[in-house]
């Protein structure tokens, strides 16, 4: 190993870390190690070069100078993509405890020139060929001209290295060997420096194929370094390419490696990272598991270890945990010791854990997951400068963020917004309109509140590739409504599926793209006309009625949805029947989900109005007249014309189809249970229909399939056999009626209906089929008068009978929550609770 310098260079400076080739000095480095960062800090103040060179792109060179700008806050990324195709893109990241970023700070502090010289992006881009099965995936961090996801033998140094030292973790020995030195202590550079030198003799490239190519390139720049800025120049570069930058070339050697590269045009911008991304294998090829960890090393002026331990000690305060000054105290003892038993210079990583979870967490793992996922990785998310290169639309975006308050964050939120509020409807609108733009910032989550329509929930996360999202994106349009108008209206030409026209539809109305509507408009209309698959209509219909809600919180003119709508529904109630008949066990479980979700949406769909519906609606329902409506069924010269009322035609037809070939008994048992939830089926039409899909005459498995579609299904069945006895003991009664042979057949059946219920239920009905039948309805009354107790003990839980007094003590607020006038009087309110 070389040992001379250049003239003036101090003698000492291999004692600082560093290999001192014939001219430039080298400083092999950890990507993201804070040891490394250390010396690098070091052996710079003592070289003092003229010029600093960093193993990136060199397309970075023009943006360098925004690292001193005071609104740059690592972690961040150079992140370089194609500049027509921005799904093909790779990340640089720095973060804060990063060799590179400090030599960065180290360089431009003093007005030394910062220069980049690997492989340059528009090469390292060509080579990643879309479609390459060793490229990364498009937008995924990693490093340029390297494999992603691909399975290939790689030599990983720092391993090779540990167990030559007798070390089983190579994260252990690279701490005990570098992080926890002190400055005067690098002279261990040197050292795995020369070890790199022996272990690229031994395993050549290692499984890293490019690497010919990338020091290449790094010589050639190395020399034009020394042409342009003289002799005194430092180079901070992984230490694997310390032997091949030391080694002797001849610039015609290193320009025939060159030649031929594909090359394409790239450009590059400066991006916020995170510590969370950084903990993944990403950019260097250089993943960290404990980023956070490795931040506070570096950063802590002092006693690196008692304030780590205070940091974990407020967290778990924050959180609850009983924690208090003398555990900590006791915690970095613990640690000393276990450090000193373990043979190793500092408490590490692997002792502070040790020790926090004896001391502070009582030996549970639960809050070290806490502390691993909040401190030792942490969810900091770095910050650009708005001066910094972007495209147009991401400009757009961070304007709307910082007009609406929504800055983005690394660590996942939820945020509640109210719609009847301008602030919030206008952040509603970003987010969904990233989310038609494949920006996924926001997701939907229930809502914890009320599950109105002018309520919605959204768990926030910002993550680093999303910035490569964006550009992607930015081939729409130059502002988020722009863009995301243009995609809309493509999609809405490109879509194929009614079903997808319809989602489309309602996203565009979520969004807020009037100017996107009237394609999505004509498309959705050209798909309904064509479609007469009732599925297809089924399964369009929830998200158009959806679209109507929306449009009317939102202040959105919904008319031409609202006729679509209505003409689809219309076009079901047609078909519906006919389609339900002869299915499989399968088909019937899909029919099911589409007529429960038509349900859904025709009881919240508006009357048509009297000009109809711009879709045909072809030839009337049959209704049939098999299924008595009962006596609760509404009556009223429009009540059966109204579009509502012919749905329960519908489903009285398909409740009472038992011929062949006969609808399933899943179907016909959910028509019947929606129509006796929508008070148009008797109690006792209910009961009649019970017996007979439960006669003798009927296949015991299509008996249970029709007790699985009336009371199964978590739309409450269990309640109503609770509370209708006469139904529980039909049920009961078939049961027990079932032969030997075909028990098993139906047992899966009976099992899936009644898992669904809730523990109580399950309970509640058990004792009610112990206790044996009670008394018909109104026997209790006609026999003992009003308020007469029953002659069977109630259920466990239930009382004697139906108490008006109690009853009507809730009748108030139940008035007062539906915006009715109070009730005058005592006696009316009791009569109303009857």
């Amino acid at each position: 190993m070389p040992v001379g310098g250049p003239a003036g260079a101090p003698e000492t400076a291999e004692a600082a870390g560093v290999i001192v080739p014939e001219w430039p000095v080298l400083l092999g480095v950890r990507h993201h190690g804070p040891g490394s960062a250390r010396a690098v800090r070091a052996a710079l103040d003592e070289c003092e070069p003229g010029v600093v060179l960093i193993e990136g792109p060199p397309e970075a060179d023009a943006l360098v100078h925004l690292a001193a700008d005071e609104d740059m806050r690592p972690p961040v990324a150079l992140l370089a993509h194609v500049a027509n195709d921005p799904g093909r893109a790779g990340f640089w990241p720095l973060a804060g405890f990063s060799p590179e970023w400090a030599a960065i700070q180290w360089a431009l502090a003093r007005d030394v020139p910062v220069r980049f010289i690997d492989l340059p992006a528009a090469n390292s881009l060509a080579m990643t060929a879309k479609g390459d099965a060793d490229a990364p995936e498009p937008g995924k961090p990693g490093k340029p001209g390297e494999p992603g996801d691909a399975e290939r033998v790689r030599v990983d140094p720092l391993a090779v290295l540990a167990e030559a030292a007798g070390y089983e973790d190579p994260e252990r020995w690279w701490e005990d060997v570098v992080e926890h030195r002190s400055v005067g202590g690098t002279a261990a550079f040197a050292a795995v420096g020369e070890a790199m030198g022996e272990l690229r003799a031994a395993y050549g490239h290692g499984g890293h194929e490019d690497d010919a190519v990338r020091e290449a390139h790094m010589r050639l720049r190395m020399h034009a370094a020394r042409r342009e800025f003289g002799e005194r120049v430092a180079v901070v570069c992984g230490a694997w390419h310390v032997p091949a930058l030391a080694a002797r070339s001849t610039v015609t050697a290193d320009r025939k490696l060159l030649r031929g590269l594909p090359k394409v045009k790239a450009e590059i911008s400066w991006v916020p990272w995170t510590h969370r991304r950084l903990a993944r294998h990403s950019g260097y090829g250089a993943g960290i598991a404990s980023p956070g960890w490795y931040s506070h090393l570096f950063h802590a002026p002092d006693r690196p270890l008692e304030r780590w331990l205070t940091k974990v000690a407020g967290l778990l305060r924050g959180e609850d945990f009983v924690v208090s000054s003398a555990h900590v105290i006791e915690a970095v003892r613990l640690a000393e010791t276990l450090a000193a038993l373990r043979g190793r210079p500092l408490a590490g990583l692997a002792e502070t854990t040790d020790a926090v979870r004896a001391v502070m967490c009582e030996g549970s793992d639960v809050p070290i997951a806490l502390v691993r996922d909040r401190l030792v990785v942490g969810d900091v998310l770095g910050e650009v400068p708005a001066s910094a290169p972007a495209v147009p639309l991401q400009q757009d975006l961070r304007r709307t963020q910082r007009s609406l308050r929504l800055a983005p964050e690394a660590a996942e939120r939820e945020l509640e917004l109210d719609l009847r509020k301008d602030m919030d409807a206008a952040r509603s609108r970003l987010l969904h309109r990233l989310r038609l733009l494949g920006v996924g910032w926001g997701t939907p989550a229930s809502s914890r509140g009320s599950t109105g329509t002018f309520r919605e929930t959204w768990r926030l996360r910002w993550e680093p590739e999303l910035a490569v999202r964006v550009a992607e994106a930015g081939v729409w349009g130059t502002t988020v409504v722009s863009a995301a108008t243009a995609k809309a209206e493509s999609e809405a030409l490109g879509a194929t599926a009614l079903a997808e026209v319809t989602e489309l539809a309602e996203r565009c109305l979520l969004a807020a793209l009037p100017d996107a509507l009237p394609v999505v408009m004509r498309a959705l209309a050209d798909r309904a006309a064509l479609d007469a698959d009732v599925g297809h209509l089924a399964q369009a219909l929830p998200a158009l009625v959806r679209s109507v809600r929306y449009g009317d919180v939102r202040g959105t003119d919904t008319a031409a949805l609202g006729e679509v709508a209505a003409g689809l529904a219309e076009r079901i109630l047609v078909g519906l029947p006919p389609a339900c008949v002869g299915l499989d066990a399968d088909g019937a479980a899909d029919m099911l989900r589409h007529l429960e979700a038509v349900h859904r949406a025709i009881g919240l769909l508006p009357e048509p109005k009297p000009s109809g519906p711009s879709v045909p609606s072809g030839p009337s329902v049959p209704s049939g007249p098999s299924v008595p409506s009962g006596p609760s069924t509404p009556s009223g010269p429009s009540a059966d014309d109204s579009l509502r009322a012919r749905w329960a035609a519908v489903l009285r037809a398909i409740a009472g189809r038992d011929g062949a070939p006969a609808t399933p008994g899943l179907l016909r048992g959910r028509a019947a249970r929606l129509l006796l939830d929508d008070g148009r089926l008797a109690e006792d039409e209910a009961a009649r229909l019970m017996r007979l899909a439960l006669s003798p005459g009927t296949a015991p498995p299509e008996a249970a399939s029709w007790i699985e579609g009336f009371i199964g299904g978590g739309a409450g069945g269990g309640m109503l056999l609770v509370h209708d006895e006469r139904l529980l003991g039909l049920v009961d009664g078939w049961l027990t009626s079932v032969p030997a042979e075909a028990f098993t057949d139906v047992l899966p059946l009976l099992r899936r209906t009644f898992s669904a219920y809730d523990t109580g239920v399950r309970r509640t009905l058990g004792e009610l089929v112990r206790r044996g039948p009670g008394p018909a309805a109104g026997e209790a009354g006609a026999e003992g008068g009003e308020g007469a107790a029953p002659a069977a003990p109630a259920a466990p839980g239930f009382g004697a009978g139906l108490d008006a007094a109690r009853a009507a003590a809730v009748v108030p607020t139940v008035r007062l929550l539906l915006g009715l006038d109070p009730a005058p009087d005592h006696d009316d309110t009791a009569e109303a609770a009857r």
